[in-house]
């Protein structure tokens, strides 16, 4: 039986404390030294089967021009008013030993000649170094360190302002992560101590989402040493792996301090708190992890990758809260039930929770028409949204990436920030290339069209295309579809020749429509697995459809929000957003997978607790107050704890790590307030005894799970265990 296993598993734990610790220590350290010895590297290829833009990038790898690897550019323009680079010759030989300086970087293909590529703007003010390197699994930060200081040194000795951005910066900047971490880590610690009143009950949460972060991003170190790891996947993992961890813990750390109160000892309470809050947070552990692995279905690798390497860190945590956890909180003893003086002072909050479910139960209706309507009020804003790329323009104006963009733009035009790469192979035909140069420089949306590059040993030929629109507008992802329907067939012929459309804002378009079309597949699928896990979990059908509602409707809410702030700029400033993006294309399939898990962490552990009142009173309206009232200090404090670990990632500079951070905050922000303690209540109570309906052939099917009063005899009986968390 589960809970008897994990019962066992949680009091063993407590009773040999030293061994399971040494253990894990023993285990974070093999994974630290097998992440070092690995070298694995995050690596972003933002395409996937089947797509347009994937096949040019086939065969740009073919042609062997590099083209398909990072890039880097490097903006320059006189630093003395007035002076440009065609009539200054102090400052044309400041370009010409920049130029060179940059070319004798390590990994650097090449750095194209300005003046002899036309990347000098007409007014001679402004020039760019496109610097090619090599695919990112070759590269390190290290490349990146040695451009910024090359460029630091170089602003000292020439007399150039000298401004960088491109590939390079966005694979292996530093996004705020790490500054995320530690804010999150001081929020948490402060909401457990005022929730606890013990620095010791606040600490142990912390530490052992700390030991599970170790191993799970050290894991997914090594994995990226053998497939590709985006570099979005340490920072999500690290974003909810904190937050699931913490939260799990917390859970436990509750159920034990109960039966602690009620006079059980110390390991037998470690067991029963792992046997009862254990159970929850498998089964929460696995739908989160049903929900990410679910992105499968978009067939999208660097998605599908990315989701196994978060859902590897919330499988880990979910092992440590019921092995190191019961260890750390055999090692506390007693210790756990000291409480400073102002924590005794607000032992009554549990009466205040339970006053206010028994007023929404009384209001029902009122209550629940009115949090639906502000859910579906704030979800409208999603028929606006709009998928696209957010680029350098979206940088604070404090970094050199925002600064070299807004000068590639003033020279070149918006278009210039976000190339696109056509490749073709033209072996058989010849004319084909020239075919290709004039239909293609005819298109309204197209500025201009670089000179082709043709690589003789394979016949694959690229045009460098220049876009009249910025990265982030529709009229670009118009203009790539149209040079695809129209132009490109036109040029081509019926020959044998085929050309695709390629460069960062062509894949992460094709992306998105990827992504928008497996976006029904994928929901369904994740609903009917969570249906099901519910369903054995709460022996109800109305229960987990019900769950499976609200939980959409709280999503929808996230998604609208999201609109809001990031296209419409609504409080944007707050989160130090700059200007308006579009949301990235593949955050609103990963933001619905992870959301989805983790609302139904708060929903697998708040009704668990009102089945337990239900199983032991059979009375549906006590099991609503007393269940939800019971848990519902610890689950605001959970949810505070997401929500302050999400916002600290929420102000990184980069503005995908703030659409997740921000995203996955007000969704747990919403979850816990108007769905769970206001939705919850007052459908159950619409709902009545038929929320624990289940037809009799399918109780027949279903295989039966021990409920929470087989737990109570597996030890002494401790007396009531339902007193708020003191």
């Amino acid at each position: 039986m589960l809970s008897r296993t994990l019962f066992r598993l949680g009091a063993g734990a407590a009773r040999r404390p030293w061994r399971v610790i040494a253990l894990w220590l023993l285990t974070a350290a093999i994974a630290v030294a097998a992440a070092a010895a690995s070298g694995g590297k995050t690596a972003d290829s933002m395409t996937a089967p089947g797509l347009d833009s994937g096949y040019a990038a086939e065969l740009l790898e073919r042609a062997g021009t590099g083209q398909q690897g990072m890039t880097a550019q490097v903006v320059v323009t006189p630093a003395e008013a007035g002076a440009t680079f065609s009539a200054d010759g102090a400052a044309r030989a400041a370009l010409l030993r920049l130029q060179s300086e940059v070319r004798a970087l390590p990994h650097v293909l090449s750095a194209g000649d300005a003046e002899s590529g036309g990347l000098i703007s007409a007014d001679g003010r402004i020039a760019v170094i496109r610097v090619q390197y090599p695919e990112q699994s070759e590269l390190s930060g290290a490349d990146l360190d040695a451009l910024v200081e090359l460029g630091d040194r170089m602003r000292g000795e020439l007399p150039l302002r000298i401004e960088m951005g491109g590939d390079l910066f966005f694979a292996f900047s530093d996004a705020g992560a790490g500054i995320g971490e530690l804010v999150g880590l001081l929020a948490a610690a402060t909401i457990l101590f005022l929730a606890f009143g013990s620095l010791i009950a606040a600490a142990l949460p912390i530490g052992m989402a700390l030991f599970g972060l170790t191993v799970g991003v050290s894991l997914m170190t090594v994995l990226a040493s053998v497939t590709e790891i985006p570099t979005f996947g340490p920072v999500l993992g690290s974003m909810v792996g904190l937050g699931v961890g913490i939260d799990y813990a917390l859970f436990v750390l509750a159920r034990h301090r109960e039966y602690l109160a009620g006079g059980v000892d110390p390991h037998e309470a470690a067991g029963r708190a792992v046997a009862t809050a254990g159970r929850p947070v498998l089964f929460a552990g696995a739908t989160v992890v049903v929900s990410i692995l679910g992105m499968a279905a978009a067939n999208v690798p660097f998605m599908t990758m990315g989701g196994i390497a978060v859902s590897l860190v919330v499988a880990i945590m979910v092992v440590a809260s019921v092995t190191l956890l019961p260890a750390f909180l055999g090692v506390s003893g007693r210790r756990l039930t000291r409480v400073h003086r102002f924590a005794r002072r607000s032992g009554t909050a549990g009466g205040g929770w339970q006053r206010w479910i028994r007023h929404v139960n009384r209001h029902p209706i009122l209550y629940a028409v009115g949090a639906a309507g502000l859910l579906v009020l704030a979800t409208l804003p999603v028929f606006s949204l709009r998928v696209g790329l957010p680029d350098d323009g979206s940088q604070p104006a404090s970094r050199t990436e925002r600064r070299a963009y807004d000068l590639v733009a003033e020279g070149f035009g918006p278009g210039a920030n976000g190339p696109l790469v056509i490749a073709v192979d033209a072996a058989g035909d010849p004319g084909v290339v020239d075919r290709l140069v004039t239909a293609v420089a005819k298109d309204p949306g197209v500025a201009s069209v670089m000179p082709a590059q043709v690589d003789e040993a394979t016949g694959i030929a690229s045009l460098v295309v220049i876009p009249a629109t910025g990265p982030q507008e529709k009229a670009t992802t118009n203009t790539v579809a149209r040079l695809r329907a129209d132009v490109l067939p036109g040029a081509v012929g019926p020959g044998p020749a085929k050309a695709h459309v390629g460069g960062a804002a062509a894949s992460l378009s094709d992306v998105g429509e990827r992504t928008s079309e497996r976006l029904p597949l994928f929901i369904g699928a994740v609903l009917a697995l969570s249906f099901v896990l519910l369903l054995l979990v709460f022996r109800s059908v109305l229960v987990p459809l019900k769950a499976v509602l609200l939980n959409l409707l709280s999503i929808g809410a996230t998604y609208g929000l999201m609109v809001a702030v990031f296209q419409w700029g609504w409080g944007g400033s707050l989160i130090g957003l700059e200007s308006t993006v579009p949301i990235v294309s593949f955050i609103p399939m990963f933001l619905f997978a992870i959301l989805f898990g983790l609302s139904m962490d708060y929903e697998v552990f708040l009704l668990s607790r009102v089945r337990e009142e239900y199983l032991r009173t059979g009375d549906n309206a006590i099991a609503i107050v007393r269940g939800i009232a019971g848990s519902a200090r610890v689950i605001t404090s959970a949810a505070l704890i997401m929500v302050a670990v999400f916002l600290s990632f929420a102000v990184a500079s980069d503005p995908s790590t703030k659409m997740f951070g921000f995203g996955l905050a007000t969704a747990i922000f919403v979850d816990a307030t108007l769905v769970r303690m206001v939705l919850v209540p007052a459908t159950m109570t619409l709902l009545g005894r038929a929320n624990w309906w289940l037809p009799s052939w399918l109780d027949r099917l279903l295989p039966r799970s021990p409920d929470s009063s087989e737990v109570d005899g597996l030890a002494p009986e401790a007396g009531p265990v339902l007193a708020a968390v003191r």
